[in-house]
């Protein structure tokens, strides 16, 4: 991947990806080989994932089978609980951000793209850690709207993932981001689509235990 430095807006946030990027190494986040400079590009050299994003898999297929979700889910656990415990918050979880390794429809999966990612202290137990930071409205939690967070928003939009995976579209929506956030803020959402009907009772509960209050979201663990 070669980057032109002018294009770059916040250089000091892309240093921290590559800080994150050198940091981390697991079967389910993108992995960074090497990482070279010059005066005018950036050049990450990073493992080869050739079976598209999670996104376009669930497009392709309109919604996943709760079997299928199960599978997917729980390496995207591995990869949260993993990357929470070595004090990184992604930020911007969605199904854009998590590519297949192969096209093979058992391919692993990995989490990319820490460009909004924040380094925290994983021994502290304290609310108020972050405070600035926008994911996409989709996947946003509400506490993020006060700016006064922690690493659980991953946890918040993991649920809203889930939820995309079994039933082909967001909980949270409207016309425009304004719409969109406000349907966050609200935090309303239902089981009630026909793509519903043959989900266990499990794997509702589970989402409603995702998309929930931060301070009784389940954890990655």
């Amino acid at each position: 991947k070669i980057i032109d430095k002018s294009k770059i807006k916040n250089m000091a946030q892309f240093r921290t990806e590559i800080k994150i990027l050198q940091t981390l190494d697991h079967p389910h986040v993108i992995k960074m080989f090497e990482f070279f400079e010059d005066e005018v590009n950036i050049y990450l050299v990073l493992e080869k994932c050739e079976g598209g994003e999670l996104f376009d898999r669930v497009i392709e297929k309109e919604f996943l089978s709760e079997k299928e979700a199960a599978v997917i889910f729980k390496q995207i656990m591995q990869a949260i609980n993993y990357c929470h415990n070595n004090g990184v918050c992604h930020r911007d979880l969605k199904p854009e951000n998590f590519i297949f390794a192969t096209k093979a429809d058992d391919s692993d999966i990995k989490i990319i793209d820490f460009g909004l990612s924040k380094i925290f202290d994983p021994t502290t137990s304290g609310y108020a850690l972050m405070k600035t930071g926008w994911g996409t409205p989709y996947y946003i939690s509400p506490e993020v709207l006060t700016h006064n967070y922690n690493h659980m928003w991953d946890m918040w939009s993991a649920g809203c993932i889930l939820y995309v995976l079994l039933c082909g579209y967001p909980p949270f929506f409207g016309d425009d981001d304004r719409e969109i956030i406000e349907a966050v803020r609200v935090g309303e959402y239902d089981f009630d689509g026909e793509e519903w009907e043959d989900v266990s009772i499990e794997a509702k509960d589970l989402i409603s235990r995702l998309i929930w209050k931060p301070e009784l979201r389940l954890t990655a663990q």
